[in-house]
């Protein structure tokens, strides 16, 4: 069976495209028996047809992920009856998706971290006005979170340590 997930944040250009490169790299790499169909899509039109902001495809490059490829796109109510799991960056993007949601496919919208971590945060931050960390802890959230999932996708026991 495959999967279909989609990440979503405001622009399309920093972190959901960070999150679906990230999220199918590892699932290649580290999860190959996984049926994936992987996407990102915005909230809002700010940046459609447009590449990943510089600053992200920086920071994914120093990590071996490459995002050059990617067009930023506007999320829309077909993608609810696509996906699987709409992961939602951010609470406001999260609220965005629920308004947009047809009523019965409401619940594949989550907030990626709520769906994944175990620790207190809930939001990837957005790095758009941050410096050089800020990329890098968005990367650091989207592969701990990546990892989370797919062990809940695969069906494997994730040990505690």
């Amino acid at each position: 069976m495959t999967r279909r997930v989609l990440f979503v944040c405001m622009g399309n250009i920093c972190r959901s495209p960070t999150a679906e490169v990230v999220f199918r790299d590892i699932a290649r790499r580290e999860f190959p028996q996984l049926k994936l169909e992987v996407d990102s899509a915005g909230t809002h039109a700010y940046h459609v047809g447009e590449p990943p902001d510089p600053r992200s495809i920086d920071a994914a490059r120093r990590r071996g992920y490459d995002l050059t490829p990617l067009r930023a796109r506007r999320v829309n109510q077909s993608d609810f009856d696509w996906f699987d799991h709409l992961f939602a960056m951010d609470a406001d993007n999260h609220s965005r998706l629920l308004e947009i949601a047809p009523a019965a496919r409401a619940t594949r919208a989550v907030r990626f971290l709520e769906f994944a971590s175990n620790d207190d945060r809930r939001d990837v931050p957005d790095p758009s006005y941050g410096d050089r960390e800020a990329f890098e802890l968005v990367l650091d959230l989207l592969e701990q979170a990546s990892r989370a999932v797919l062990v809940q996708l695969s069906g494997r026991v994730q040990r505690r340590v």
